[in-house]
């Protein structure tokens, strides 16, 4: 029998990066885009995602929005079948069809915008309110379509129009398509007016390119949430295009408010007061 016997080398453990591992408590806190507090997620959600400590407005689900705004169970979603075609066959790292699928499975939403009808303290109201999720919040066919629709319902049942904006523009994927729809919703806005009801135009962060540049400007009112972003370019893109430095805070809402451009900046929990009171003194 040997006095000895040859021992396979203990091998060592992975270290555990304590950052990235995993924690039970994940999930449960937000951290503020703002002033960095870190937040419990079920009372910051309840605020509908603006920051209890400093107010910074952080985005908020589409859907989210419109029950921030409407009286409860008011809302009828109309439209929610439509769904992006490729008509250019558009392909970059996926193609078109394939992203628009593939964000479907994961949101739920077919498009970058949900529209219907319903009510602000009893007042109805035809509404629709973009959703960022979606590529972006990017304006194709099928947004410009719904949006168009938004008037057209209002002009059918004689009631005010609002629509709420967050989008990068007009949707690259469709060319010309998309380009046609800055058009054809803002040909929809000339035929609402001839009814006298007001259109309200609500401009969230980001507001920017084909989008800003048609009927989010259009409205009767313009209201915007704090600190959004709102123009066509983006300032990176000015300011490498006129190479000078920009004024600071230029874009977002405040500046805007300031030189005219805006008719009143509203925190997200009295948007629905504000509209309320527009919609009655002018609907």
């Amino acid at each position: 029998m040997a006095w000895f016997r040859k021992e396979k080398p203990k091998v060592a453990a992975p270290a555990v990066d304590m950052r990235t591992r995993p924690s039970r408590m994940e999930g449960l806190w937000a951290k503020c885009e703002g002033c960095g507090e870190i937040l419990y997620r079920q009372e910051f959600e309840k605020n509908f995602n603006v920051c209890l400590v400093c107010g910074h407005h952080a985005v908020l689900p589409a859907r989210r929005r419109l029950e921030l705004v409407l009286d409860e169970g008011s809302f009828e979603e109309m439209d929610r079948g439509l769904a992006p075609k490729d008509p250019l066959q558009f392909s970059d790292s996926k193609k078109y069809k394939d992203r628009a699928k593939a964000t479907f499975k994961a949101i739920g939403e077919r498009d970058a915008f949900i529209s219907g009808v319903g009510r602000i303290d009893g007042q109805l109201v035809s509404v629709g309110t973009f959703n960022f999720a979606f590529m972006g919040g990017s304006m194709g066919s099928v947004v410009g379509e719904k949006v168009t629709r938004v008037f057209e319902r209002a002009i059918d049942r004689n009631c005010p129009a609002i629509v709420f904006s967050a989008s990068g523009g007009a949707r690259m994927q469709e060319g010309i398509f998309s380009l046609m729809q800055m058009g054809k919703t803002s040909a929809a806005i000339a035929r609402f007016r001839q009814i006298g009801k007001p259109y309200v135009s609500v401009m969230l962060h980001p507001t920017t390119g084909g989008v800003a540049a048609s009927f989010s400007w259009l409205g009767d009112v313009i209201l915007a949430e704090p600190k959004a972003l709102i123009g066509f370019a983006g300032p990176r893109v000015i300011e490498q295009t006129i190479r000078q430095k920009l004024p600071e805070g230029f874009q977002r809402s405040e500046f805007l408010l300031e030189h005219g451009m805006i008719d009143k900046i509203v925190a997200r929990r009295e948007m629905k007061e504000q509209l309320s009171r527009i919609i009655g003194l002018l609907g």
